[in-house]
């Protein structure tokens, strides 16, 4: 059975820095296409970052400098490291699958795959 799962969110103060995995099984990541997008209440699913089958990103602006994805599919892992977080960071964040070569953080009804989030909140 194909499964997503996030962890790595919480609570942190401005200014902090969180690593968020997605933990991938029941399917070779090699395969796959990872995004991370985001929701914060009240507001609509937002892409934040996504990593190619070959390693190419992209990252929306709003985190350009301070996110960094990247993928080790020895692990089956995929992480967003995210620094220099700002209270409008908060929100529960998920990760996506797709068996394609490209990724996308503008169109979410490409990935087949979703899991569960995981909350981030920034606040002091």
């Amino acid at each position: 059975q194909l499964q997503l799962v996030e962890s790595g969110g919480g609570l942190v103060q401005p200014g902090g820095s969180l690593r968020l995995s997605c933990a991938v099984s029941g399917f070779t990541l090699d395969y796959y296409a990872i995004g991370w997008f985001r929701q914060a209440p009240g507001k609509e699913r937002e892409g934040v970052s996504c990593i190619s089958r070959r390693g190419g990103t992209n990252y929306a602006e709003s985190v350009k400098g301070r996110f960094t994805i990247s993928r080790d599919n020895a692990k089956n892992t995929v992480y967003l490291q995210m620094n220099s977080l700002k209270p409008e960071d908060t929100a529960v964040y998920y990760c996506a699958a797709v068996g394609a070569y490209w990724c996308s953080i503008t169109s979410g009804g490409l990935y087949d795959y979703w899991g569960q989030g995981t909350q981030v909140t920034v606040s002091s």
